[in-house]
């Protein structure tokens, strides 16, 4: 088996978190999901698990970060700089936040980063190694 990651994410709202997120283009495992959890594909290897607070609460006693607060940055890198701008114009238009950071673009790296339902924060990036200087 490849290796994999699963990020497990506290959400107030499971519904409202997996709408958001296959309105940015996750797929719902419907294998690994119930009225607790809901496992979001973005590839093969990478999958995010929404949890309700409840089942969170099974697996950690430490509090849930509130919504004004990072507990981690995620980055998952897009095709082009074009996809970078829709996933967070995409996340505006339903209820996450768009640009919670000031936008970087380095020439061969650009990145935008974006918040959901949660306040989870997520940096969508491009990057062209062969532009990069050495």
């Amino acid at each position: 088996m490849s290796k994999m990651i699963f990020v497990n994410l506290p959400v107030a709202d499971l519904k409202a978190s997996m709408a958001f997120y296959e309105a940015l283009g996750f797929e719902n495992n419907p294998q690994f999901t119930d009225e607790t959890a809901a496992c979001m594909v973005w590839s093969e290897s990478i999958h995010v698990m929404l949890l309700t607070h409840e089942k969170w609460r099974t697996f950690t006693s430490r509090p849930i970060p509130s919504t004004d607060s990072s507990e981690v940055m995620l980055a998952l890198s897009c095709d082009d700089r074009e996809a970078v701008d829709k996933l967070n114009e995409l996340a505006a238009k339903n209820g996450g936040t768009a640009d919670i950071n000031p936008t970087q673009d380095l020439g061969f790296m650009y990145n935008r980063n974006l918040a959901d339902l949660d306040g989870h924060v997520w940096e969508m990036m491009w990057m062209d190694l062969s532009g990069m200087q050495e």
